[in-house]
């Protein structure tokens, strides 16, 4: 019961994947809680964005539409099958025991929005309503949360006040402080960290990638222990992007101006937004970094400027959005101020 969801070139999507890796624990908990017949009603799955968050509720939510009894359930999660009849429906989203909300797509562009509105979540009050005499499991996976609009977050913080019987939300998200915390309150919170070097090595190779050469090292630290950031370093060209990026801060002279120019233009280019997401993410992660060391070392002065300089990028980035402003002449500006800063 949901739009197909954008997917990374290479990845599976988590509702068709049956492999999962690292997260050993996690599915042990959760197996375990529900057999137990006291698990929790909502489950905050929270973590890093790919690491295998919706995999993990996919797998959770096809155990359980396997085994709709709780003490009748084996005590591990295995692989889905995914020739199986729960299998294939989950996989095309046709499940009547499972709703997965997520940003929809925008008819116009074909690319999600930006949100999880309110009228997604109306989804769930149907999809209750629909449900509610088969005495069947009925499962909502919340896809990110961190998406949810203010309405629509008020509107799921009411249905998690007053689950309905044998229901379960799957609560899904990489920021949980930015969640209203009356949602957090209501959840059972279940930590997933980043995939270490090996598991991730065996997820790339189960989606057909056996690293190999100089660059294998490069990828998995700069991954950090995600599957998407790893994805997008192989075939969105992530390495380099990351590679110029750093060359552009550290040099001087015409030929950084040059090179200013031309990593613009393949991010405002046709179809990037998954490499300028990469892209927004990098910058962050590198302005946060000189706040924190210039904090450490006791140059306040140092970090404060940088703090500013996060908060101004955030804003602009966000204005650059809405209003649809020219992409590359924001990523010069951002561009100039951190060459400023530095």
């Amino acid at each position: 019961m949901s739009e197909r969801a954008g997917v990374l070139d290479g990845a599976i999507a988590p509702a068709e994947n049956n492999r999962l890796f690292g997260h050993e624990q996690a599915e042990a908990f959760l197996a375990q809680s529900y057999r137990s017949g006291k698990g929790h009603h909502a489950i905050l799955i929270e973590g890093p964005e790919g690491i295998g968050k919706a995999t993990l509720a996919f797998r959770f939510a096809h155990h359980i539409l396997k085994n709709p009894e709780p003490a009748d359930a084996p005590e591990t999660l295995a692989d889905p099958d995914p020739t199986s009849a729960i299998g294939r429906q989950l996989a095309s989203g046709a499940s009547h025991n499972l709703l997965h909300l997520a940003r929809p797509i925008d008819e116009k562009t074909g690319r999600a929005k930006g949100a999880i509105t309110v009228d997604e979540v109306r989804r769930a009050g149907k999809f209750f309503s629909q449900t509610s005499g088969t005495g069947n499991w009925r499962i909502v996976i919340i896809d990110p949360a961190d998406d949810l609009n203010r309405n629509a977050a008020n509107a799921i913080l009411k249905i998690l006040e007053e689950p309905p019987r044998r229901s379960l939300f799957l609560v899904l998200t990489h920021a949980p402080g930015k969640l209203l915390p009356t949602i957090r309150s209501r959840c059972l919170p279940l930590r997933l960290k980043p995939l270490d070097a090996a598991p991730l090595g065996q997820a790339l190779a189960h989606l057909g990638f056996d690293l190999e050469g100089e660059n294998a090292g490069r990828i998995i630290a700069a991954a950090s222990g995600s599957v998407a950031e790893a994805l997008k370093l192989i075939n969105y060209g992530g390495l380099e992007i990351a590679a110029t990026f750093e060359g552009i801060l550290a040099g001087q002279g015409p030929s950084v101006r040059k090179n200013m120019h031309k990593l613009a233009d393949a991010l405002a280019g046709k179809d990037s937004e998954t490499i300028f997401d990469f892209f927004q993410a990098l910058a962050s992660d590198r302005i946060m970094r000189e706040a924190r060391e210039a904090a450490v070392s006791g140059d306040i002065m140092r970090a404060e400027r940088f703090a500013r300089l996060s908060a101004s990028v955030t804003e602009r980035l966000t204005v650059s959005d809405a209003y649809n402003l020219d992409r590359k002449q924001t990523i010069l500006s951002l561009l100039d101020d951190m060459k400023a800063a530095l």
